[in-house]
């Protein structure tokens, strides 16, 4: 089937974040360097999953594209519902259970079923700073990118239903920026560029005032750092990191996301971090086709993708 460039980006976002977990899934926790290299898709790991299996990471943002497009919006109450219903059920998994739930996203579900609120996550303990939100942000991104303010602005409302620390909401909002920006048009180059993070930064939200660690690292604070600077925890300022330098330092998909989840411990998450962003600027068939036809649910993944776009 013909799609059109702006169609082909938007799918490669989803199938790129995809990619990511599924290749990451296997080695996630293990510490770099301990592990053979990962050059495809291998099964294994902490939850035994098979080759081309992903996790919490694509399942979420599946979830996350269902509400968005069953509402024609955001409606933060039914993508909770959704979460749910892939925790108690395994909707959208790849498995037909859920895989790989992080502790915050868990202890923000209780509360919802508990008390019925929108915005759940915890507010007030730093190590709840996780990146849970950001890795499934691809499709706010996707469904509205022809209005880059209401982008921005979902982003930062879906990040607060399970993560309740600004400095979450905040690397969802810029991460999104990045890939509305990519899904019109905007080169590698310009989209990673000083100037163009001054934009998301200062002229998109005019009186907002951004977290100071993620505003460095969508500046360009990774660009000058080696390996050994660069951590792939759990930290979502981290996360953020860790993906942007994989996609600044490569050069096509490929190399990148190996790039991604070869660097461990949160591998999967690292790795769907940069695959949003990477099929976003590649585009579906920048994507090696064995990496695409040996995913779980890559036609199910891609049609969403295609339903988000609605072009």
């Amino acid at each position: 089937m013909l799609y059109s460039t702006s169609v082909k980006k938007s799918i490669g976002s989803m199938i790129g974040l995809a990619i990511g977990d599924a290749l990451g899934a296997p080695v996630e926790f293990l510490k770099r360097g301990s592990f053979e290299p990962i050059k495809g898709y291998q099964k294994g790991g902490k939850f035994k999953l098979s080759k081309g299996d992903y996790t919490d990471d694509t399942a979420m943002a599946l979830c996350l594209a269902d509400s968005l497009i069953k509402n024609n919006g955001c409606n933060l109450y039914h993508q909770l519902d959704n979460y749910i219903k892939w925790l108690n059920e395994g909707y959208m998994s790849s498995t037909g259970k859920s895989v790989g739930c992080g502790k915050n996203t868990y202890l923000s579900l209780l509360k919802y079923i508990r008390t019925g609120e929108d915005k759940c996550g915890n507010s007030r303990m730093k190590k709840r700073a996780g990146n849970g939100s950001l890795m499934r942000i691809a499709p706010v991104a996707i469904f509205y990118k022809n209005n880059i303010y209401k982008a921005m602005y979902t982003a930062n409302e879906s990040s607060y239903t399970t993560h309740g620390l600004k400095i979450c909401a905040d690397a969802c909002m810029l991460y999104t920026g990045l890939i509305v920006g990519l899904l019109n048009g905007a080169t590698k180059e310009e989209i990673l560029s000083e100037e163009s993070a001054n934009y998301f930064l200062h002229n998109v939200l005019e009186s907002y005032e951004f977290d100071e660690v993620i505003s460095s690292i969508i500046i360009g604070s990774y660009k000058d750092k080696d390996i050994n600077s660069i951590k792939s925890g759990g930290y979502v300022a981290d996360s953020l990191e860790a993906a942007l330098w994989c996609f600044y330092n490569t050069e096509n998909f490929t190399d990148g996301v190996f790039k991604a989840v070869n660097l461990g411990y949160d591998s999967d998450t690292v790795g769907a971090i940069y695959g949003m962003i990477a099929g976003a600027y590649y585009g579906l068939d920048g994507i090696d086709m064995t990496l695409r036809n040996e995913l779980t649910n890559h036609k199910f993944i891609e049609q969403i993708a295609i339903e988000l776009s609605n072009d």
